[in-house]
């Protein structure tokens, strides 16, 4: 057990950090950074959070491999509009940028890409 934590920390390592949104499928930048610079942060302990516009949640992450490459799904919890939300995402990195997708559960979804901060 020790070991896979050890592997999936290390295979963290590429995405640790605070990445800022630059775009998104659903929502303009305008919303994106509403409130702050809209942003994604993932933790070396495989947490995290995100905000973007109204929208915030803490993250719990796994890294898996698909198609060849490191990938982290995340299950969120936290709020929209002042109201409780929840979803699943998924992120990779391609050309030094962070590439994904979130879900509100039995709600929107969107794509979205970011940069690091």
């Amino acid at each position: 057990m020790a070991e896979s934590r050890r592997a999936m920390k290390a295979s963290l390592k590429p995405f640790v950090g605070k990445w800022l949104i630059v775009e998104m499928e659903e929502w303009d930048q305008e919303y994106v950074d509403m409130e702050v610079p809209g942003h994604f942060t993932f933790r070396k302990d495989g947490t995290g959070h995100f905000q973007f516009g109204l929208v915030r949640g803490e993250m719990d992450c796994r890294v898996e491999n698909a198609a060849g490459k490191a990938r982290i799904e995340f299950s969120w919890e936290g709020n929209a509009e002042m109201d409780p939300a929840l979803g699943r995402g998924w992120v990779w990195i391609e050309r030094e940028e962070l590439h994904g997708r979130i879900f509100f559960h039995m709600g929107d979804d969107s794509a979205f890409r970011a940069v690091r901060a």
